[in-house]
């Protein structure tokens, strides 16, 4: 271990990135392993463990440590036993992976004598963590999830459950659905020649029954809130806050802010809206969600919202799994689709939100006197701000607030594959490619409200057991 810590202290790169790629290299001996049927009894895993320990020199001791990131890359608790036990069949009977998201590896801080180590001081944003003698404590009615504790580790102590590995029986079984919805920054994540069309196609041949733009549900949503909108801002001092999109603004304001959480809309994400819908059209299916955060493993564990989404993947992870299975996405020919408005698109880059629903006041209420006037922040720390100034001026200048817990957007999130401008340019020309400007011109939401029983785009506000559909409890 100390040889490693060592090496990985002097590398040139970022010691997070070398970490969290030697990481990614166990996951993907994992998920190589389990798929191909050689990870049947104890042993296997025994000898997976032994095999990482040779690979990276780690020492007899460390075996603990070695064994717990086995174990959360399988979607499982972190308990620093040396030996295996019960785990293979244990995600065989995993439905969902449960809270905590994050876990914490014993054994490793005591390598650690960086200076600022994130555990000298609480959490930038309110978690609570701090050193103590075994290292990191999280208070986890505080955390957002944002993941940025496990970012600033550099020697693996935190760590976020990976769920892939409970869903390899489940995509190799034909008597289940399972579909996967996509995040709006999916664009350009897997290559700059690699379409949308060719992801989906690897993933039927991966087992899933289809792959959903989740910018389709933005699209849904961006209606609703822009009634939201139409309907609570009628003075000058008025002001409306988005929930779309980020759980980490959404916890952020109503954890810490509650008169600005007075303000802000009731309405899903577009993440559970994608799950809630599906599941409403084919019962009895699994739905998986593949984005660029770890927040959205958070929120789809919130108890009014569990069982919307059954498993939460990174662009990261995927990224992983298609190269572990030899999955050569360029080659593939592309199953391509026009599910989603340039609006619902742009969703994963800062200002995305703001711009749709705007697009869609104008279109329902274009004799408006009170026109939507947006601010538009990323960033924990300037969520902050905003909050705070919302919480302590009478009067504002702008009535229509759209926050996202990382910078950029979505498209900055920690489980990105690509450099978050260069992901915004593509976001950006993603959307312009659609044949669908805005939410209200999406015929695809109406063919869903249809097979749901409506009738119109109005019902999204007008239809009480649609409006239900759509709303936090």
């Amino acid at each position: 271990m100390i040889l490693l810590i060592e090496r990985v202290i002097n590398i040139s790169l970022n010691a997070f990135t070398e970490f969290q790629r030697k990481r990614m290299e166990i996951f993907s001996e994992l998920v190589k392993r389990y798929w191909n049927g050689e990870l049947k009894e104890v042993k296997d895993l025994n000898r997976l463990a032994l095999d990482i320990k040779e690979k990276y020199e780690f020492k007899d001791k460390d075996l603990g440590f070695i064994n717990d990131q086995i174990r959360v890359a399988m979607g499982l608790e972190a308990n620093g036993n040396n030996q295996f036990g019960d785990e293979l069949n244990e995600i065989k009977k995993i439905q969902n992976i449960k809270k905590p998201v994050v876990s914490k590896i014993e054994g490793v801080c005591e390598y650690c004598h960086k200076e600022g180590c994130i555990c000298d001081n609480v959490c930038r944003y309110e978690a609570q963590i701090y050193r103590r003698k075994k290292g990191p404590v999280i208070v986890n009615d505080k955390c957002l999830s944002c993941g940025q504790c496990i970012s600033d580790c550099d020697f693996g102590a935190l760590e976020d459950k990976i769920e892939f590995i409970p869903l390899i029986d489940m995509l190799k079984n034909r008597d289940i659905n399972i579909y996967a919805t996509v995040a709006p920054a999916i664009a350009g994540q897997f290559g700059d020649h690699v379409s949308l069309g060719q992801i989906r196609t690897a993933l039927k041949l991966l087992g899933f029954q289809d792959m959903i733009e989740v910018a389709m549900f933005a699209d849904i949503l961006t209606i609703k809130e822009a009634h939201e909108f139409n309907n609570l801002v009628k003075k000058e001092d008025d002001f409306f806050l988005t929930s779309c999109c980020c759980p980490v603004w959404f916890n952020l304001t109503k954890k810490n802010y509650p008169k600005a959480f007075n303000h802000m809309s009731p309405s899903i994400s577009p993440m559970i809206a994608s799950g809630r819908i599906i599941k409403k059209l084919y019962p009895e299916s699994k739905v998986v969600f593949i984005g660029p955060c770890i927040a959205k493993k958070s929120e789809a564990k919130e108890p009014d919202l569990k069982e919307d989404i059954d498993f939460v993947l990174t662009f990261r992870e995927l990224e992983e799994i298609f190269k572990s299975l030899e999955i050569e996405l360029e080659s593939l020919d592309g199953d391509e689709k026009d599910q989603a408005s340039f609006g619902g698109r742009v969703y994963a880059r800062t200002g995305g939100v703001s711009f749709s629903v705007k697009t869609v006041v104008n279109r329902i209420a274009p004799q408006r006197l009170i026109k939507l006037k947006s601010k538009r922040v990323d960033g924990v720390k300037d969520c902050k701000k905003t909050l705070d100034y919302l919480s302590t001026r009478e009067k504002i200048e702008v009535n229509f607030v759209e926050g996202m817990g990382c910078e950029g957007g979505c498209v900055g999130g920690p489980r990105t594959n690509i450099e978050a401008n260069k992901a915004t340019k593509i976001v950006n020309e993603f959307g312009e490619d659609s044949l669908i400007m805005t939410p209200y011109d999406n015929l695809n939401v109406l063919k869903i409200l249809q097979e749901l029983g409506f009738d119109s785009m109005d019902d999204i506000v007008e239809e009480e057991s649609l409006i239900k559909l759509l709303t936090r409890e």
